[in-house]
């Protein structure tokens, strides 16, 4: 039996990356050898097993077989047998098939360090075109390390136009893609995703409703033809990955002049599973952030009516949120702004309304209600004077 570390961890401490996670692929075992060792077994397709006192986790080594389309479509085959080499094939790309001994040596029978050192996410070999999540897989490196330098390589990007061609992006499921969407925000240049996606004509495959943000057709594997100045902003400006889907939908609708209307937003919701509180930001900016644009000038009434819109009283991270996404689209559209004045008003406005102490003594229903709003108006009409 011989033990090698696998995959991110190798690749991420070559790079001299924090590892966070540790896999590790054993050779010459079979699962009852690891019962008897005391690993608890979790995997459903292949045996994986968890260390009894790590936790990490240990899969046999392993070699597919295309059986059908999309990712689930493989026949998985494990054994004693079966070498570091061809385990290492099967991965997609040759920064991650690379392996570690257990005494720190370096096993790269396909050059992934070279393509660490020259910046370049290469397929290990043609079984890459097997599974389609692995073009969202590299998208997401590309996102992840274009700030590193990091490109696509000219034949990995033929291959998966073959791919798209083919239609075997159609068949992955919402779930997938979504997951590596998140994924992708995540990271320090998540507008490189979509424009690898674009690239190997795959964006409108996956997301027709960006067809609107791009310019033209695609040039080359990393096409230009794509701006997400919105996005490109909150991804400098915080780093949570719901402020940032909402910026990148702030940027599909400044991107057609009709915007982005209701159906089409909750079309891509829906079909892409999008979790309920990435989908209520990114629809609050949708339908409030040009009135927050907007503000100056505008009534205590007309504030206090938009206050409620955006539920402030009862949900202020989301509201300080939603704040995020406007200056992120108005700095965005103007380099030269250096202050959202609109941000500062409104969080002013909010409170001047909630520290209103209102008698509601013998009154009831909207009698309560109406005293409260009246209330909250005056005080708002105060901080504008």
């Amino acid at each position: 039996m011989e033990i090698y570390l696998v995959g991110g961890a190798v690749r991420d401490k070559q790079l001299g990356l924090p590892v966070s996670e540790r896999d590790w692929v054993v050779v010459g075992a079979t699962p009852e050898e690891m019962l008897s060792l005391g690993y608890t077994p979790v995997g459903k397709d292949f045996p994986v097993f968890l260390h009894p006192e790590t936790k990490e986790k240990y899969a046999l080594a392993r070699t597919e077989r295309k059986t059908g389309p999309g990712y689930t479509g493989f026949e998985t085959r494990t054994g004693p047998n079966i070498s570091l080499e061809q385990d290492l094939l099967r991965r997609d790309l040759t920064i991650n098939a690379m392996a570690e001994t257990t005494d720190g040596k370096l096993i790269d029978p396909y050059n992934g360090s070279d393509d660490l050192v020259n910046g370049i996410l290469r397929h290990v070999s043609p079984a890459f075109s097997e599974d389609p999540v692995r073009i969202l897989r590299l998208a997401r490196f590309a996102a992840r390390f274009a700030h590193m330098g990091f490109h696509v390589a000219h034949d990995t990007n033929t291959l998966m136009r073959t791919m798209v061609a083919s239609g075997e992006v159609d068949h992955l499921v919402p779930e997938r893609v979504w997951a590596e969407l998140d994924k992708a925000l995540r990271t320090k240049t998540p507008e490189q995703f979509f424009k690898v996606l674009l690239g190997c004509d795959a964006l409108t495959r996956l997301f027709p409703e960006m067809e609107i943000a791009s310019t033209g057709e695609s040039q080359g594997h990393e096409s230009n033809n794509i701006e997400l100045p919105v996005l490109k902003y909150a991804a400098s400006s915080s780093d949570k990955a719901v402020i940032r889907f909402a910026a990148l939908i702030c940027d599909i609708d400044n991107s057609n002049r009709a915007g982005l209307d209701d159906e089409n937003f909750t079309g891509l919701c829906e079909r892409q599973r999008i979790p309920n509180a990435y989908r209520e930001l990114a629809g609050m900016a949708l339908q409030c952030r040009t009135r927050v644009h907007k503000l100056a000038g505008s009534s205590a009434k007309e504030m206090l009516d938009l206050l409620n819109a955006l539920d402030v009283f009862r949900r202020e991270e989301r509201f300080i949120d939603f704040l995020c996404v406007c200056e992120a689209d108005a700095c965005s559209a103007d380099p030269m702004l250096q202050n959202y004045a609109p941000a500062a008003l409104l969080q002013q406005a909010r409170q001047a309304a909630l520290d209103v102490n209102v008698d509601t003594t013998g009154l009831s229903g909207k009698e309560i209600g109406e005293k409260i709003r009246r209330a909250r108006t005056e005080a708002i009409e105060k901080i504008l004077l």
